[in-house]
């Protein structure tokens, strides 16, 4: 059926993932370091992810293709463990949302820096920790490459399964440092090898470090860490630290 629908310049698009939690048909995955559709029934045509593109490279084009198919979306969200859109017919009702100035899209995905945490106060309850966080978002597929908290930062990337193994991870390892965290096991690493490129060679990074886990699987992150800064040609400072599945420092 002729009908309008997204379509993504390749040529254009430059990974940063922005564009995919702003879709909440979950109709746009990453492939090989750019969006793409997942398929083009999951796509409604309203154009949620136009707002959140940085390079331009979506637009809404009115072509013969298959129509929209909201049960295709539900079983597609259903697989992800992603919750139905909003205006989906057995969807539950979403509060009113409150204003704000930016565009469409997910909330969760806008750049922001925080003013630097501030010492945990005397009548804090006893065990309580400050979190030494100092931005938003920290996924590898959601950061933006030129994102003003890169620029002159340490950079701390992290396996997603480290901050759960060793406990000191906020006051050890990110006071002070702008992060990005990934899962080479369940993410494209290739995609992280682009992204890590286009982070080092657009950003003032000062130094690099990395901590992965002991499991084999988790060397990734660092392969693309280190593949990353040899082909941006710059000479930072690069450290590696792996954490045991128990929690111990073992190098």
């Amino acid at each position: 059926m002729l009908r309008k629908i997204v379509t993504i310049d390749p040529e254009k698009c430059d990974g940063c993932g922005l564009c995919v939690p702003s879709c909440a048909e979950g109709a746009i995955k990453m492939v090989d370091g750019k969006a793409v559709l997942s398929a083009d029934n999951l796509c409604d045509g309203l154009g949620a992810c136009l707002g959140e593109c940085p390079q331009d490279a979506i637009q809404i084009e009115e072509r013969d293709t298959d129509e929209f198919d909201e049960a295709a979306v539900e079983k597609h969200l259903a697989a992800m463990g992603r919750p139905l859109p909003v205006h989906h017919p057995v969807a539950p009702a979403a509060p009113a949302a409150a204003p704000h100035q930016h565009g469409g899209g997910c909330p969760g995905s806008r750049a922001m820096s925080f003013a630097p945490p501030q010492a945990a106060s005397e009548a804090a309850p006893s065990g309580s920790r400050q979190s030494q966080l100092a931005q938003w978002p920290v996924q590898l597929h959601l950061v933006s490459t030129t994102a003003s908290y890169f620029q002159g930062a340490d950079l701390l990337i992290t396996a997603d399964c480290v901050p759960v193994a060793y406990a000191g991870y906020h006051e050890d390892f990110l006071k002070g440092k702008a992060v990005v965290m990934g899962c080479p096991k369940l993410d494209d690493n290739n995609f992280y090898t682009q992204k890590l490129t286009e982070l080092f060679s657009k950003s003032d990074i000062k130094s690099i470090t990395v901590l992965k886990m002991e499991v084999p699987c988790c060397g990734g992150i660092a392969v693309a860490a280190r593949q990353a800064l040899a082909a941006s040609g710059k000479q930072i400072a690069y450290h590696e630290i792996t954490i045991g599945i128990q929690g111990q420092i073992k190098g």
